[in-house]
């Protein structure tokens, strides 16, 4: 079975400061929809955490928002949405997602936000939408790279590039 291909609307986004990734997580939040699930990809301080903190200010969260990656998975409630934040960065092995039996979270009526899904790979339901952080070239920055997996990650990533596009914070 062959994966369906999305065009890439967005190639890169420039994140020159934490402004702009601030700004990216806010304009993510109205994109969202029940079900989606996304991966956030990146080396350690790409700004995974960063990104999902802005996401979860934006939608109304007003209490702390830290890395899952000892507690495995944070839960937010906001405006009746269940998100999720999920960081496998420390799994040995990706049957470590069924032991810890994470499989529960992934619904229709849930978002899934998830780190390191490669450590979880074959167990981890796939992605809608995948986020890649990374450096940009002068190291003081960030870009981000969006691809939609899904008609749904399409829809999502298509209303993100109009509110990119509009420059809309």
């Amino acid at each position: 079975m062959h994966e369906k291909k999305f065009p890439s609307e967005v190639a890169e986004l420039q994140l020159p400061d934490i402004t702009a990734s601030e700004k990216l997580g806010a304009q993510l939040a109205p994109c969202l929809a029940p079900g989606l699930v996304i991966y956030l990809q990146g080396d350690l301080g790409a700004g995974k955490t960063t990104l999902v903190r802005a996401l979860l200010y934006s939608l109304g969260h007003q209490g702390p928002v830290k890395s899952p990656t000892y507690a495995l998975v944070e839960v937010y409630v906001v405006s009746r949405l269940y998100l999720y934040h999920f960081d496998f960065y420390r799994f040995m092995s990706p049957e470590e997602f069924l032991d810890a039996g994470l499989g529960e979270y992934f619904r229709k009526d849930s978002i899934c936000l998830v780190e390191w899904p490669d450590k979880a790979a074959g167990y981890v339901p796939p992605a809608d939408l995948v986020l890649t952080l990374r450096l940009d070239d002068d190291g003081r920055g960030r870009v981000c790279v969006p691809e939609a997996r899904s008609e749904e990650g399409q829809s999502c990533l298509t209303k993100l590039r109009s509110a990119w596009d509009a420059g809309v914070s």
